[in-house]
C-alpha cells in the first residue's frame, strides 16, 4: 500500500536535502540521486497546490451560486 503523499513532509525533505548539499556531506553520487528526488519532489509539490487551488475554486464557485 502507498503512504499519502504529504505536502508538508516532501517540504521537510527538500530542506533536509538541501541543507547537507549545501553542507558539503555528500559525495557527487549522492548529490545527483539527491538532485533527482528533489525534482521529483518538487513536481509532486507543484500538482498538490494545482489540484488544491482547482478544488478551492471550485468550492469558491459552488458558494456563489
Amino acid at each position: 500500500m502507498t503512504e499519502k503523499f504529504s505536502y508538508e513532509k516532501a517540504v521537510q525533505e527538500i530542506e533536509s536535502i538541501l541543507e547537507k548539499i549545501e553542507s558539503e556531506e555528500l559525495d557527487i553520487d549522492q548529490i545527483s540521486d539527491n538532485v533527482k528526488r528533489v525534482s521529483e519532489l518538487i513536481k509532486k509539490c507543484k500538482k498538490k497546490l494545482t489540484d488544491t487551488k482547482a478544488e478551492v475554486d471550485e468550492l469558491l464557485k459552488d458558494t456563489e451560486n
